[in-house]
């Protein structure tokens, strides 16, 4: 069992740096986020659940931690008999533990957001594609997954629910502008739903933080920043631009500065929130609390006002 340390990239911010663990699936590369990995160990014995999606292999229990298992190959299609040199990936994203089987873990990569590209839709499958980006690590290209798709379709529950905005009872309409970096095709539409469902009519939504962060430099000069961007909320892992470099690029910025910004993440952790509070962000909340989002939100909005 091995547990996972990074080479210090959660101190430092904004360097639109990630670092990827590489893993093989039937010899094809793979890539995670290691932020989300929590350590490696051997595949261990797993207890099998009843009516559980195909790709959920069951339960185990290292340690006090009773943590889900899945079969990684098989959610990819993959049929392969399970061996003894198999490993698993602890993953802690979305405040769960979850275990993924991979055949063999190659290594860690350190490279720059820049370097990590959108699929096009015959790689990723379009809408319902698993295929966040690509990678170049070295000489190999390593396509990265989107680990939190593959979750929503194992476990709806756990990701973002309408149920959360429905409660809220009636709402007024907003027509402040809202512009979105979300690069999970799944979650972009889920958050951009939700939010149309609470009241938020004018939404701007981008795939990644460069292009909302260009989208900001060509507004027009001679406009107000205020009627044309009320506020931002960006995930973190995003091709071409993270989220910590589109927040440090605003805060950093005497035109963009004052407009409030929040981080909605799966990977938020103490060490994260240190990281956005450094940068400037002004609220940082865990996906999938989307209700908790809407509130932030309101409240951001209103003291913007109070402001104006």
């Amino acid at each position: 069992m091995a547990e996972v340390h990074g080479s210090g990239i959660l101190l430092e911010s904004g360097t639109n740096e990630i670092e990827i663990m590489e893993f093989t699936i039937e010899g094809n590369l793979y890539g995670i986020n290691v932020a989300k990995v929590r350590e490696i160990m051997m595949a261990a014995p797993v207890k099998s659940m009843p009516h559980a999606h195909p790709a959920v292999e069951g339960i185990f229990k290292p340690r006090d931690v009773v943590i889900t298992v899945v079969d990684l190959p098989k959610y990819l299609g993959v049929e392969q008999e399970k061996t003894p040199k198999d490993l698993f990936i602890i993953t802690n994203f979305n405040k769960m533990y979850i275990a993924f089987r991979v055949h063999t873990v190659v290594g860690i990569n350190r490279i720059s957001w820049t370097d990590i590209h959108k699929p096009d839709k015959t790689v990723s499958g379009g809408s319902e594609g698993v295929a966040t980006g690509i990678a170049q690590c070295g000489t190999d290209l390593v396509t990265i997954l989107d680990f939190e798709r593959i979750v929503a379709e194992i476990a709806p529950e756990t990701t973002i629910q309408m149920d959360e905005i429905d409660q809220m009872g009636p709402r007024t309409r907003s027509d402040e502008p809202i512009w979105i970096a979300e690069d999970s095709i799944l979650l972009s539409k889920m958050i951009e739903d939700c939010l149309h469902k609470a009241g938020y009519a004018n939404l701007h939504m981008f795939p990644n933080g460069q292009e909302l962060w260009d989208a900001l430099n060509a507004l027009p000069k001679e406009r107000s920043i205020d009627k044309e961007v009320a506020l931002v909320i960006t995930d973190i892992e995003m091709p071409q631009m993270d989220g910590h470099r589109l927040t440090k690029l605003i805060k950093d910025n005497a035109r963009f500065k004052e407009v409030p910004l929040i981080i909605f993440s799966s990977l938020i952790s103490e060490e994260m929130r240190i990281k956005g509070r450094q940068l400037g962000a002004d609220e940082q909340m865990s996906k999938p609390e989307i209700g908790h989002l809407v509130d932030v939100m309101d409240h951001l909005l209103v003291a913007k006002q109070g402001r104006g």
